[in-house]
C-alpha cells in the first residue's frame, strides 16, 4: 500500500506511538485521529490532522470515524495498555471488544486495510531472538493474551473477509512521554529523590528498546513494502540489542547528572506477568530493507535526554 495521498484513521492518535505516526503521516496524507484522551495528550496530535475526541468503546464513535472514504485504519488505541493492569478482566474484554467493533464497522463500509499495534508479550517467555513464526505462543500476562486474541480476530478478517492486515509485535517503545514505562518512571523517581532509586526486581531484566520515531518509520515501511500477495503480515519491531534495567538506571542517572544508590525489590521480574528477558528477531523486517539506526541503549538515552529536557521545561 502506498502511503501517499491516502485518507488514514489513526486510533489512539494522542498516545506515544499513535501521535508520532500521525505526525509523520500528515506530510503526505489526509490523517484523522480519534482518541478519548484518557491516556493520550491533546497537544501531541499534529495540527495538520483532523481530530475527533471520542471513545472507541462507544459504537456511535466507531460509526462516525470509520467511513467508506478511508483507505486504511491504523489501530493503536487500547482502553488499558499496562501489562500489570489493576483490572485485567476489563482489559481483556474491553480491548478485544473495541477491536471487534472496529473491524465489523470496516467490513460494513468496505474499508479493507488495517494496521495493528500488537506486542512482544504474545510470545511469553520464548527463546531469543524470537522470530515471528515461533510457536506455541504462550503469553504469561492478560495484556499479552488480549493482544494475541486481537491478532487472531484480525487473522479471521484477513483470511475470510478480504482484509489486508499489518500486525506489528513491538519491543518496548520509548520516547518523550511521561506516564508509562521504565524510562519516564526513573526520571520522575529521581526528580523526587535524587539520592535513591528503587528498582523493581533484581535489575537484571533485559529487553529491547526502540525509539518511537523509528517505530513509526518501520510501520510505514512495512505497510508500503510487504508482499502484496499476502493478506496477513506479521512483523516484529525492535532492535538487535537489549538493555538491562540497571543499565537504564545508569543512563537516566547520567542524563540527570546524578549518582543515586539503587535499591532492588528482588526477584527475577518486576511484577506477575513480566517477561524478564526479551529480544525479537528483526530478520524479516530487515529483509524488507529497513533496520533501526539506534541501538537499544541509544534509544533509551535519547528518550531519557528528551524527558529530562521536558522536565526542565515543565519546572520553569
Amino acid at each position: 500500500m502506498k502511503l501517499t495521498d491516502s485518507r488514514l484513521l489513526v486510533t489512539g492518535g494522542a498516545g506515544l506511538v499513535g501521535s508520532e505516526l500521525a505526525e509523520q503521516l500528515t506530510v503526505d496524507n489526509d490523517v484523522v485521529v480519534v482518541d478519548d484522551l484518557s491516556n493520550g495528550i491533546r497537544d501531541s496530535i499534529p495540527d495538520a490532522a483532523e481530530f475527533y475526541e471520542g471513545d472507541l468503546t462507544d459504537p456511535e464513535t466507531v460509526d462516525e470515524v470509520i467511513t467508506a472514504d478511508l483507505d486504511a485504519v491504523i489501530h493503536c488505541a487500547a482502553a488499558d495498555k499496562y501489562v500489570d493492569s489493576d483490572d485485567p478482566r476489563a482489559q481483556f474484554e474491553t480491548n478485544g471488544e473495541m477491536t471487534y467493533d472496529i473491524v465489523e464497522r470496516m467490513d460494513e463500509v468496505g474499508v479493507r486495510n488495517i494496521a495493528f499495534t500488537s506486542s512482544s508479550t504474545v510470545y511469553g517467555e520464548a527463546p531469543r531472538p524470537t522470530p515471528e513464526d515461533f510457536a506455541p505462543l504462550e503469553p504469561i500476562s492478560i495484556y499479552g493474551a488480549a493482544k494475541l486474541s486481537e491478532e487472531s480476530l484480525l487473522s479471521v478478517y484477513a483470511h475470510s473477509h478480504d482484509f489486508t492486515v499489518w500486525n506489528f509485535r513491538f519491543a518496548n517503545v520509548v520516547g518523550q512521554r511521561f506516564g508509562a514505562g521504565v524510562v519516564p518512571d526513573f526520571v520522575e523517581k529521581l526528580e523526587a529523590d535524587p539520592e535513591t532509586l528503587t528498582i523493581l526486581g533484581d535489575g537484571r531484566q533485559e529487553k529491547s528498546y526502540m525509539h518511537v520515531t523509528e517505530c513509526a518509520e518501520a510501520i510505514q515501511h512495512v505497510m508500503e513494502h510487504a508482499p502484496e500477495h499476502t493478506s496477513m503480515h506479521t512483523y516484529n519491531l525492535g532492535t538487535r540489542t537489549t538493555t538491562s534495567v540497571d543499565r537504564i538506571a545508569d543512563i537516566v542517572s547520567e542524563e540527570m547528572g546524578l549518582d543515586p544508590d539503587y535499591e532492588h525489590t528482588g526477584g527475577d521480574r518486576g511484577w506477575t506477568g513480566d517477561v524478564p528477558k526479551m529480544r525479537l528477531s528483526i530478520e524479516k523486517l530487515a529483509a524488507l530493507g529497513w533496520e533501526p539506526s539506534l541501538s537499544s541503549d541509544e534509544s533509551v538515552r535519547r528518550a531519557a535526554a528528551d524527558l529530562v529536557d521536558a522536565l526542565e521545561d515543565r519546572d520553569q
